[in-house]
């Protein structure tokens, strides 16, 4: 292999030279430095990287095709045109290449200042928030990515007065659902999102609690069950459902003092409301849920049937057949015992009435036990009397005693009262559905309710009527 040394090489004639054929490869060694800066270099159509890996056209620079680092100076005289980058992402002095183009400045502080009850919160800003005049709901976004930020500060130092409270919309903070509640004047509160297990997380806020532990309250119930049938063919009447209280200095059924209130958190809390019985016993009707002890109260006992039986035991029992003193067991704390002798439902605070059975002139039924009155909800109600029994007025002619106060059926096969848990009257009354009433201070009002009960107020406090089933949430 010979060696050409000389200083220049130009073509014989015309202006192009020619290095080697085609198929030969030209190598510019280790070291040597091929200089082309002052002269135009043409590339040819497509360009192998090194690895082979990927093939670079002289019409565009693709992205994904470049490796290594490109000093700023060597970008800032390429078009964007021949930049095929589906976006840029700014955060700092990081600079990523893909995706949509983001800028990523910080919070954004609106300028308007948030003086309405309420405001849907986007990520990444910050907000003034005056409550001079009203409290503020503030909802927080319903997704939301890890780092997405939030800041929101008491413009007018009245949080104090009217605080602010935060709707989770369905995501977690600090690993539950509440609604944390910010009520310290000149305060300040940045929420960080950490993801599906945390949520959001305050990064610093003025409050001296925990807002993921919100203080326990109390609150006052009143807890009836659905009342018993009365059954048909000379029968007893039905059992009212069970009567347990709680509010004030009442009582609650079979002579029993008020039961304690119940001590709430942050949970939610199961209302179930018995239905009156309608071919045996009502049903129970019930407070369960986190940190309590389940409140029970027991449904009516049915009424007994022919002229034998006995009254069925429940809440208050059901009245007994004419020809047998045995009516059913009221439950301590709850209702009294029902009749004998074609007698009366138990009531809420009296036994149902014994009758005169058969042998003793016209069989005459006796008058289902009363009912208690409580003020829970404002106004004093009377609920859960039993129901009448079965009595004859003259041969072939029929009744049943009279109703008496508190939802218990009477004459002529009355269906005790809805929502009164009064038994059923004699001869085929249905029993009247229960009723679960919560009463509480309204500062510890949630206002997170289902089955729509129904929301009254007496003095300072709330009072959540359930005639239906459904939940409550501290």
């Amino acid at each position: 292999m010979s060696q050409i040394e000389v200083d220049k090489i130009i073509p014989q004639s015309g202006t192009n030279t020619q290095l080697g054929e085609s198929g030969d490869t030209i190598t510019v060694p280790s070291g040597a430095t091929l200089d082309a800066s002052n002269a135009t270099t043409t590339l040819p159509a497509n360009i192998v990287t090194t690895d082979g890996t990927q093939t670079l056209t002289n019409k565009s620079i693709v992205a994904t095709q470049l490796t290594g680092t490109l000093n700023n100076a060597r970008l800032s005289s390429v078009p964007n045109s021949v930049l095929a980058n589906s976006a840029i992402t700014i955060n700092g002095s990081a600079v990523s290449l893909g995706g949509s183009t983001t800028i990523a400045t910080g919070i954004d502080w609106q300028s308007s200042i948030v003086t309405a009850t309420t405001l849907t919160a986007v990520a990444n800003r910050g907000y003034w928030i005056d409550t001079s005049s009203n409290a503020c709901t503030i909802t927080l976004p319903g997704s939301a990515s890890v780092g997405d930020e939030l800041i929101f500060t008491d413009y007018a130092r009245n949080w104090g007065t009217n605080a602010i409270t935060l709707n989770v919309n369905g995501l977690k903070f600090q690993g539950g659902t509440r609604n944390p509640i910010y009520d310290t004047n000149g305060e300040s509160v940045n929420i960080v999102y950490s993801g599906t297990t945390k949520g959001w997380i305050p990064n610093t806020d003025g409050a001296v609690a925990d807002e993921g532990n919100f203080p326990a309250y109390n609150i006052d119930f009143l807890v009836i069950g659905g009342g018993g049938y009365g059954q048909v063919s000379a029968p007893g009447g039905g059992g009212a459902g069970g009567y347990r209280n709680s509010f004030g200095s009442e009582t609650s059924g079979r002579n029993s003092s008020s039961e304690s209130s119940l001590t709430l958190s942050d949970a939610t809390y199961t209302i179930t409301v018995g239905a009156g019985g309608t071919s045996g016993n009502g049903v129970d009707s019930s407070i369960s849920g986190s940190g309590i002890t389940t409140i029970t109260s027991l449904g009516g006992g049915l009424g007994a049937n022919g002229s034998t039986g006995s009254g069925g035991n429940g809440g208050s029992g059901g009245g007994a057949a004419e020809n047998n003193s045995n009516g059913g067991s009221g439950t301590a704390g709850q209702g009294f015992d029902g009749g004998g002798n074609n007698g009366g439902g138990g009531g809420a605070s009296a036994n149902g009435n014994n009758g005169y059975g058969a042998g003793q002139g016209l069989p005459n039924g006796g008058k289902g036990g009363a009912g208690l009155a409580s003020s829970i909800t404002g106004s004093s109600v009377t609920r859960a009397s039993g129901g009448g029994a079965y009595y004859q007025v003259s041969p072939g002619s029929a009744a049943r005693s009279a109703n008496v106060t508190g939802g218990g059926g009477g004459a002529s096969a009355i269906n005790g009262v809805a929502n009164t848990g009064g038994g059923g009257a004699a001869d085929g009354g249905q029993g009247g559905s229960g009723v679960v009433i919560l009463r509480m201070a309204t500062a510890n009002y949630s206002g997170t309710t289902t089955g729509s009960p129904t929301v009254s107020t007496s003095g300072s406090d709330t009072i959540l009527t359930f005639t239906g089933s459904g939940s409550y949430t501290a």
